[in-house]
């Protein structure tokens, strides 16, 4: 079958259709990861986005029930240069595209995705259709034209309804699900973690009614000053439980700080993201998915103090603050797909929540 992309800027990439047959509707994004394509899937990070992989060849891998990040595809198409027919891995139990038929996903291949990449970098982030059935120009130029006009709160669409509950021996440790991942529940289970894990409007008072150690505000996708819920409960857990953020938790508890936060031009999406730690003095390759970054200026008013950059950009990677026991990354530690150099932010969080000397401040 044939597949057609067509851009917001008017661009349009003609390739072959695969998946479920159908058209879809998102933002446009890169990632540059050359393996892990399960994982990006199915991470809520990425719901609403329509996801180009810059590497030439997916889908040789398959797909396996282990890796996924969650139970479902939360991207909303998938666009290759080349669909692997053959899978060929120890995990593997079937191939991508019969993922895709089953789970729902339009995928368009045989197109050059060198060329939407560097669109992206140089225009930014756009709005785009693809389809994979028979269909007009003039009716993908319509469903775009609706696309355009919504901003989602994306976060509803992907949290919990009702407390999940994993009884341990260790830290009680509540989750606020803003679209966390399958892979930071299991770094905190690695760790005897007792969790709870709440949706995104959970209250104050009902996280204090849990009684946790500390709170982990997880990852989660698009713009974080819609989610005004979870920017208040951060607001009211200031100074009174240990805090750690990741990915969109990163951005919630910056505004909640007071400090403010950004569209991205084209955003971090992959796993080869070089990040400094400024107060190890030592660098990182980090996976990271995100398109809003925390602004830099001002923090130090705030009494915030930077702790991660980006060795790319110069942008914001981490902060924490001078006297509340909290911190956050803009990146993933779990890696997922991606390196795991920086799980000891999960051993930090943890000697913090179990009352362990922790120095903070300047």
């Amino acid at each position: 079958m044939e597949g057609i992309v067509y851009l917001e800027d008017g661009s349009i990439y003609k390739g072959k259709g695969f998946g479920k047959k159908g058209v879809s509707t998102g933002e446009l994004v890169f990632n540059t990861s050359a393996t892990g394509y399960q994982e990006i899937l199915t991470d809520p990070t990425n719901a609403g986005a329509i996801i180009t992989m810059t590497y030439p060849v997916i889908g040789g891998c398959g797909v396996n029930s282990i890796e996924s990040e969650s139970s479902k595809i939360y991207a909303r198409g998938l666009i290759v240069k080349n669909l692997s027919t053959i899978s060929s891995n120890y995990l593997s139990e079937k191939d991508l595209e019969d993922t895709l038929k089953t789970m729902g996903l339009v995928g368009v291949a045989a197109v050059d995705t060198r060329s939407i990449t560097r669109k992206i970098r140089s225009q930014g982030s756009m709005k785009c259709v693809i389809a994979n059935i028979d269909i007009s120009i003039a009716d993908l130029e319509k469903i775009l034209e609706e696309e355009k006009k919504k901003e989602e709160n994306l976060v509803k669409e992907v949290s919990i309804e009702n407390y999940v509950c994993l009884p341990a021996q260790g830290a009680k440790i509540a989750v606020v699900d803003f679209g966390v991942k399958k892979s930071i529940i299991n770094s905190l289970k690695d760790r005897g973690c007792e969790i709870t894990i709440v949706p995104y409007n959970t209250s104050y008072k009902e996280i204090r009614n849990l009684n946790p150690q500390g709170v982990l505000l997880s990852n989660g996708p698009g713009n974080p000053k819609l989610v005004t819920e979870g920017i208040e409960l951060t607001k009211d857990l200031l100074g009174k439980l240990p805090v750690f953020g990741i990915g969109l938790g990163h951005q919630i508890l910056a505004l909640a700080l007071g400090a403010d936060t950004y569209k991205m031009k084209c955003g971090h999406r992959g796993a080869n993201h070089g990040v400094y730690d400024i107060e190890r003095d030592k660098a990182y390759i980090t996976s990271q998915s995100h398109g809003y970054g925390v602004k830099e200026e001002g923090l130090d008013k705030l009494g915030v103090i930077l702790t991660h950059k980006n060795l790319n950009d110069g942008t914001v990677e981490g902060i924490k603050h001078k006297y509340y026991p909290v911190f956050s990354v803009q990146f993933h530690p779990e890696g997922a797909p991606g390196p795991t150099d920086t799980e000891y932010l999960f051993d930090k969080f943890m000697d913090i929540c179990l009352g362990k000397e922790v120095k903070y401040g300047a």
